[in-house]
């Protein structure tokens, strides 16, 4: 449990949060939304002592074990399971321990390292390492290369990987979906749904929000308010409460007018001049209800495209990749046998793992990345706006977003270039202020509105969202709707692919395929892959159908056990979803926390107590799979 009473925190001389005073039980799942600048980042520092609270307390148990994501990660000789393996620090003393005592030959030692690490369950250690690289996306042949030879953004992913490691009671995790593709995130998705401690998450992603968390704390104006539910519960939640405050707001005003009526009118006649005293002390005890402050979100539209012509852009049996370096050996594929065709009208979401080759694609399709071989055709008129991974870095240091623009637009009006960048808020001297101090999203913002000023009737955008806040991608959302040209889409975002999209690619094994489905689909599609247990029996040897039907009945005696024990597994966790919706449900009231307290903490108690069975009972259900399979493949 973690109670704020009072709790404040100041950034120099403004006061960054003010007068917090809410409690967090265990199990709950809590998403931390609000504007960027809002104190979330700086709330997590005062949650693992970082920070100090500049008035009222925070209080939490002293021994409980708090995991969060490292914000560097050194450039180390380890291999990277070695890495993760650490996050559970006292698994990682006790089998250095064990191998110190074996190199040594002290077996007395090794008998008591061998004890530790039986207590701490950490014989599958390894295995749970290598089932966290590989749910983060890291193919099994990277396990045991050394973390430094791992870019920036997979750094990060061993990080995250080296925290979720870590056994805790809570969980600290920023944006931790950022360098994901939408594979990870949605295994990330599943594994935190299952975690039995506390959850405390900042994301900008709606969908991922909605996935996870029981409830959301919302900072907004210095302060906090929890509300029970999901993301999208938060949404319904909070209007309803700013219209009922506009209304009362309202009413309240429309009383003082009557009252300050009757007083303007009778305060001088002597007759009426006790009922006008009345009605002052009735004026001065009115509460004085604010208006809502509607935070108008930001807006923006890409201008409709000069021609849209209907054919635009095609691939041929391309070849896609890098070309060799002088002196560096052959070309690195990357995707073969390329053939697409971009009309007018169309809006594709890729989808694939890192690596898989999507960024590649769009290069190819925008004619940043030559052909290996095959061919790319382009309509005359095609004018193409590219948001690449690397555009908002790009950006030329030192110059403002009105350098920025001048230099594509020569020979425009400086009101003109300025009344654009005001339409991106860039107003005022905004407007002439070096990038070098923006955020990531402000510097995203800019790129768009570059972008949107050349017109372009083909957009092709590559992870677009990855520094925005939630408005802004609402804003993104609202404009991509609304643009008329064609559209291709590389995003983890959910939210955003789901409503803009309405076909789906897929890249993955060296190549193209349409994916026959939506994001529903696609995460059914995830979760049953590896599932598939059919094989080719070209190379099977030879056998008479008497064995065949000998060594099928053999298999299936051999797999009824397993078989059975598959279905006891699945009976049980079906039995425990229904009990966590029943829990989820009653926790979803908010009374119950101030009328049954101690309901409450029971119901929280047992909450962390099924969630962590049902984790134990899908790890049985896949090893038993696993088992099925194997003997599957022994007779394929």
């Amino acid at each position: 449990m973690i109670a704020f009473r009072e709790f404040g925190l100041r950034r120099g001389p403004r006061a960054l949060l003010e007068g917090i005073d809410l409690t967090l039980h265990a199990g709950w799942k809590v998403g931390v939304v609000g504007r960027n600048g809002c104190g979330k980042s700086s709330l997590f520092a005062a949650i693992r002592g970082e920070l100090d609270s500049d008035t009222g307390s925070m209080d939490m148990s002293a021994d409980m074990r708090m995991a969060s994501v490292a914000q560097e990660t050194p450039a180390l000789p380890d291999p990277a399971i070695d890495y993760v393996l650490g996050g559970d620090t006292e698994l990682a003393a006790a089998l250095a321990d064990e191998a110190r005592a074996q190199q040594v030959g002290d077996h007395a030692a090794v008998a008591q390292a061998h004890q530790r690490i039986e207590a701490l369950n950490g014989y599958d250690g390894r295995a749970r390492a290598g089932r966290l690289l590989h749910g983060l996306g890291f193919a099994p042949d990277t396990h045991e290369k050394p973390v430094a030879s791992f870019s920036g953004g997979w750094r990060v992913r061993l990080n995250l990987a080296r925290a979720l490691m870590a056994p805790s009671e809570l969980l600290l995790l920023d944006e931790p979906t950022n360098h994901l593709d939408l594979d990870a995130v949605l295994w990330l998705e599943e594994w935190l749904r299952r975690y039995p401690g506390m959850l405390l998450v900042i994301s900008h992603d709606r969908e991922f929000l909605d996935g996870v968390v029981s409830h959301v704390l919302h900072l907004h104006a210095g302060t906090g308010k929890l509300y029970a539910g999901n993301y999208t519960a938060f949404e319904r939640q909070r209007a309803e409460q700013l219209r009922q405050q506009q209304i009362a707001h309202e009413k309240e005003q429309a009383e003082r007018a009557h009252l300050q009526s009757f007083v303007d009118r009778f305060r001088a006649k002597a007759s009426k001049a006790k009922q006008a005293q009345s009605r002052i002390k009735r004026l001065e005890k009115l509460a004085g209800t604010e208006a809502v402050r509607v935070e108008r979100p930001f807006h923006f539209r890409f201008p409709e495209p000069g021609r849209l012509p209907t054919s635009m852009l095609g691939l041929d049996h391309a070849e896609l990749g890098y070309p060799a370096k002088p002196g560096q050996g052959e070309a690195a594929r990357v995707l073969g046998d390329v053939t697409l065709r971009i009309e007018a009208g169309d809006r594709i979401g890729l989808l694939g793992v890192n690596g898989a080759g999507k960024s590649t694609l769009v290069k190819s399709m925008v004619g940043e990345l030559p052909l290996l071989s095959g061919e790319r055709s382009a309509h005359k008129d095609l004018r193409v706006g590219y948001f690449a991974q690397h555009t908002v870095e790009s950006l030329r240091a030192g110059a403002s977003p009105f350098e920025h623009l001048s230099e594509r637009a020569p020979g425009v009006s400086q009101q003109e270039l300025r009344d654009w960048l005001g339409q991106w808020q860039f107003a005022g001297d905004r407007a002439f202020e070096p990038v070098d101090g923006f955020s990531g999203g402000e510097r995203a913002r800019l790129a768009l509105a570059l972008i949107a000023w050349d017109k372009p009737n083909l957009l092709l955008l590559d992870e677009p969202t990855n520094h925005l806040d939630l408005d802004m991608r609402e804003a993104l959302v609202d404009a991509l709707e609304d643009y008329e040209g064609a559209l291709v889409l590389v995003s983890h975002d959910r939210h955003l692919l789901g409503l803009v999209c309405d076909r789906f690619w897929r890249i993955g094994e060296g190549g193209l395929h349409v994916f026959d489905g939506d994001l529903d689909d696609y995460a059914r599609w995830l979760r049953s892959r590896g599932q598939d247990t059919s094989a080719s029996s070209a190379s099977a040897p030879q056998t008479s159908a008497r064995d065949r039907r000998r060594a099928a009945a053999q298999q299936r005696e051999r797999a009824r056990p397993l078989l059975k024990d598959v279905q006891q597994t699945e009976k049980r966790m079906q039995a425990i979803d229904k009990e966590l919706a029943d829990i989820e449900t009653r926790m979803a009231d908010p009374a119950l926390y101030t009328e049954q307290p101690r309901e409450a903490a029971e119901l929280g108690k047992r909450q962390g107590e099924l969630r962590a069975e049902h984790d134990t009972l899908e790890t049985r259900w896949l090893e038993l799979h696993e088992q099925i399979e194997a003997l599957q493949d022994e007779h394929a």
